[in-house]
C-alpha cells in the first residue's frame, strides 16, 4: 500500500479567520467512495453560507478551493489535494418542500431529495434516489440516471463565485449539456430549486424502489467504486459498457484495481488499489475502445490532485 503524501503545515496561518474548522493534512481515502488517494493540505467546514463567503472574500488568491460532497464520482489522486478542499456540512444540506417545488442545499443527499420529496407527495424527483452524491454535484454534471437530468427539473440555482459574490442562475444560465454544465468550475453551488408535482405517495415511493432494485441488480453497488466511469459517447449507438465490454475489459485488472464483471462502466478498487491503479486502468480501456472502434471515452468521474510524483497531469497522455 502507498504511503501517505502531507503537506508541510502552516497554510492554516495564511487562512481567514472563520466561524467554523479548519484541519490540516486530512486524510481523503477515508471519505472517497474509492477508499484510495493522498490528504487534503487544508479542509475547511464553514459554519453556514455567511461564513463561506467570508472565507472566499477574504483567502488569499494564490490559494486553490476545491468543494468536496460525499466522495461519490471522485478520484482523489495520490499526491493528495494542495490548497483547501471545502467540506459542506449540515448547514447546507437543507431540503425544504413547497406546493410544485422542492429547495435543496448543495450538501443534500440526491437520494434524501427524492425521499423527502415522496413523503410531501411530490413527484418528478424519483431519479435521483438512483445518483449516489449530492445536489452540489448534481448541478456541476448535470446528473441523470433513468430517463431525467438535472436540466429536466431545474428552476434555478444558486453559486458564489471565487471572489464571494452570490449569483442565481437560470437553467439558461447553466449551459446544461450531456453530464455538463457551463458553470466554471471555480464557482461553488449552494442549493438548488427543483420542479416537482403532485401524486400519490405510494407510487412515488414504489417507483424509488423500482430504481433501487434496478441499480442493485445491474450495479456493483456494495463495492469500493466511484459510479458511472466514462460517459456514453455522442457519436455511437452504443453505450460505454457495450464498448468497453466489446473492447475485452471487462474484468481487466491493474494492480488493485479491476474493470466490474457485473458492470463494465464500474471500475473497483479490489482492496490494495492506489489511485494510480485506478486511473492508468481506466485510461487502459479509453485506449482500447479507441482503438477497436475509433470512439473516444471520456471520464465522467472527476479526477483531481496531484500524483504521487507531484504533477496533476495524466503521465499516460489521458485528457478528460
Amino acid at each position: 500500500m502507498m504511503v501517505a503524501h502531507s503537506f508541510p503545515t502552516g497554510l492554516i496561518e495564511r487562512l481567514p479567520q472563520v466561524r467554523g474548522r479548519y484541519n490540516e493534512n486530512v486524510s481523503l481515502a477515508d471519505v472517497t467512495w474509492f477508499r484510495v488517494g493522498g490528504a487534503a493540505e487544508v479542509v475547511f467546514r464553514p459554519a453556514d453560507k455567511a461564513d463561506l463567503v467570508e472565507f472566499l472574500q477574504n483567502k488569499p488568491e494564490d490559494v486553490p478551493v476545491l468543494v468536496m460532497g460525499v466522495g461519490s464520482n471522485l478520484l482523489i489522486r495520490d499526491g493528495g489535494l494542495p490548497g483547501v478542499v471545502i467540506r459542506l456540512g449540515r448547514g447546507f444540506a437543507g431540503i425544504f418542500c413547497d406546493q410544485e417545488t422542492v429547495t435543496a442545499g448543495a450538501g443534500a443527499l440526491d437520494v434524501n431529495v427524492s425521499l423527502t420529496a415522496a413523503e410531501a407527495s411530490l413527484g418528478g424527483l424519483e431519479f435521483l434516489s438512483g445518483i449516489p452524491g449530492t445536489i452540489g454535484g448534481a448541478l456541476r454534471m448535470n446528473a441523470g440516471a433513468y430517463g431525467s437530468e438535472i436540466a429536466d427539473v431545474l428552476v434555478e440555482a444558486e453559486a458564489v463565485t471565487p471572489v464571494g459574490e452570490i449569483k442565481t442562475l437560470t437553467p439558461v444560465d447553466m449551459g446544461f449539456a450531456y453530464r455538463h454544465c457551463g458553470i466554471d468550475e471555480s464557482w461553488l453551488f449552494l442549493s438548488a430549486v427543483l420542479k416537482a408535482s403532485a401524486s400519490q405517495k405510494s407510487d412515488i415511493l414504489a417507483q424509488i424502489e423500482n430504481i433501487k432494485g434496478a441499480r442493485e441488480s445491474t450495479q456493483p453497488v456494495r463495492t469500493r467504486t466511484g459510479g458511472s466511469t466514462f460517459a456514453n459517447p455522442a457519436n455511437t449507438d452504443l453505450k460505454a459498457w457495450q464498448l468497453i465490454d466489446r473492447a475485452g475489459c471487462r474484468g481487466l485488472v491493474r494492480g488493485g484495481a479491476m474493470v466490474s464483471d457485473k458492470h463494465c462502466n464500474f471500475l473497483i478498487n479490489t482492496g490494495e488499489a492506489t489511485a494510480a491503479d485506478l486511473e492508468t486502468l481506466g485510461e487502459e480501456v479509453r485506449r482500447r475502445v479507441l482503438e477497436e472502434f475509433g470512439v473516444t471515452l471520456h471520464w465522467e468521474i472527476r479526477r483531481v490532485g496531484l500524483h504521487a510524483t507531484g504533477t496533476s497531469e495524466f503521465l499516460e497522455g489521458g485528457a478528460a
